[in-house]
């Protein structure tokens, strides 16, 4: 073992020397031994953190919107996905946040939101069950109790350690034949960060127990080890076993949706509704696709199936206004607007509201009413950088370049993932005579949008000015 050791070290070296990277002995032998460790650069279309290199043809970020993590904007607000992983602090603090929630989304344990309410406790001094005194042994050897008081230690408590012991005696006094330990061992090692140990523990109580719900923790476990094609391959392993399943079906759309695959995703969206035509999630994210593929009236039938199952919120009657703009159905735009600002909760989803009552400013001509719209937007949510860039493109309209220029640097510190306000201050500065500036934005804009050929034949224009030069 210790010549197969030396002779893989060795062999690594080696590797690392050719490739002139400073890694000591110490992080190789790290690196062999992290089970967690991924590849850094992933094959095209294996990878959830390159949604890009999709081979499944990604809707344009000019029909498109785009999330900070590359991901088109969805019908369905998904927490995990939504924010991406940010690389600055700066951007880990303006990523979207949580359903009315100041912080932003992490995956840390402390972060679960916990189940129980005041009603739980005894009396307003102490706990219902103080866990330093159990003697967990003792319970571990009666099932019953034991189930019941992991759920309360786990879900109200939030204490993943004391549950993680608990379920270890329990599953040593059932002798390992109980799947039902297994899988919450599995999700304590799942919450710790453990994957590969959750991993196993998931696989056991399957070869146990066939059960849907320990496909979908295990699916979850490959998708936070970013490896979506195997949890893709499960899925349809369990649907061979459960055909028709409604949540192994989701996660499937899930998947080819976080993928940029939007067309297999919609494929699949549409069988959940073949088994389930109540399918909230399915009927949102169909009704976006066609909305996005400009076919507005088709996604406005999608939205008012909604309405009709008592779906009653700002989005949907923000969404009905939007399509209804689309549709040219003028009479119901406007109301269903202000439908959705009475039903707003928070300031972001006001803030959307007036965004988009701008864009319909815009497109009707009515420029003052579309300034004061993107004016109220900024005034509810100040990190807005949509809205900053359209009301550069209005403050130019006017003739007013400085307020231009500083609105659209503004709109770039705030969102580097969206090429509209980059293309917009190359163009501004290429006119006002700053070629430098708008070589560097009309860069950051082909980056952030590589198809784009406005920026590309700026791009060619400048490089001729400079060869001039």
């Amino acid at each position: 073992i210790q010549a197969a050791w030396n002779l893989k070290t060795r062999a690594l070296t080696e590797m690392v020397y050719v490739d002139e990277i400073d890694m000591d002995q110490e992080g190789i032998a790290e690196m062999i031994l992290d089970e967690n460790a991924i590849a850094q650069v992933a094959r095209p279309g294996t990878s959830l953190k390159l949604p890009g290199t999709s081979q499944g043809g990604g809707p344009s970020p000019a029909v498109r919107p785009v999330t900070q993590s590359g991901r088109p904007i969805t019908g369905f607000v998904r927490p995990s996905t939504q924010s991406g992983r940010p690389s600055t602090m700066e951007q880990a603090i303006r990523t979207p946040r949580t359903a009315l929630t100041a912080r932003p989304i992490t995956s840390a344990s402390g972060g679960y939101v916990r189940l129980g309410t005041a009603s739980m406790l005894t009396n307003p001094d102490g706990p219902f069950i103080n866990l330093s005194r159990l003697n967990l042994t003792k319970y571990a050897q009666k099932p019953k109790l034991a189930k019941a008081l992991f759920e309360y230690i786990f879900h109200h408590e939030n204490d993943v350690k004391n549950a993680l012991d608990l379920a270890a005696l329990a599953t040593e006094h059932a002798q390992f034949k109980d799947w039902w330990w297994k899988v919450q061992i599995g999700k304590c090692y799942y919450r710790l960060g453990l994957y590969r140990e959750a991993e196993k523990q998931f696989k056991s109580a399957l070869k146990q127990q066939d059960m849907v719900d320990t496909i979908l923790y295990l699916a979850k476990v490959y998708l936070r080890l970013d490896q979506p094609v195997t949890a893709l391959n499960l899925f349809k392993q369990g649907l061979d076993r459960f055909p028709g399943e409604v949540t192994l079906i989701c996660g499937i759309a899930r998947i080819y949706e976080e993928m940029n695959n939007i067309s297999s995703a919609a494929e699949y969206y549409k069988d959940v509704l073949k088994q389930d035509n109540t399918h909230v999630e399915a009927i949102a994210c169909i009704g976006s696709n066609h909305f996005y593929s400009d076919q507005p009236e088709i996604a406005l039938r999608f939205y008012r199936r909604l309405l009709q199952m008592g779906v009653y919120n700002c989005q949907l009657f923000n969404n009905l206004g939007l399509c209804c703009f689309y549709a040219q159905q003028y009479d119901m735009t406007l109301s269903s607007f202000e439908r959705a600002l009475f039903l707003a909760e928070n300031e972001e989803e006001t803030a959307d509201v007036w965004y988009n009552l701008g864009h319909v400013a815009v497109g009707i001509g009515d420029l003052n009413l579309a300034y004061q719209c993107f004016k109220l937007t900024l005034v509810n949510n100040n990190d807005y950088a949509e809205a900053y860039n359209n009301l550069a493109v209005l403050e130019m309209q006017k003739g007013h370049a400085e307020q231009a220029r500083a609105l659209l640097q503004t709109a770039s510190s705030l969102a580097p993932h969206m090429y509209e306000p980059h293309f917009n201050f190359a163009v501004l500065s290429e006119k006002v005579g700053d070629l430098q500036r708008s070589y560097t934005a009309a860069q950051k804009s082909e980056e952030a949008f590589p198809g784009h050929v406005d920026t590309q034949q700026l791009l060619k224009q400048l490089k001729e000015h400079f060869a001039m030069l």
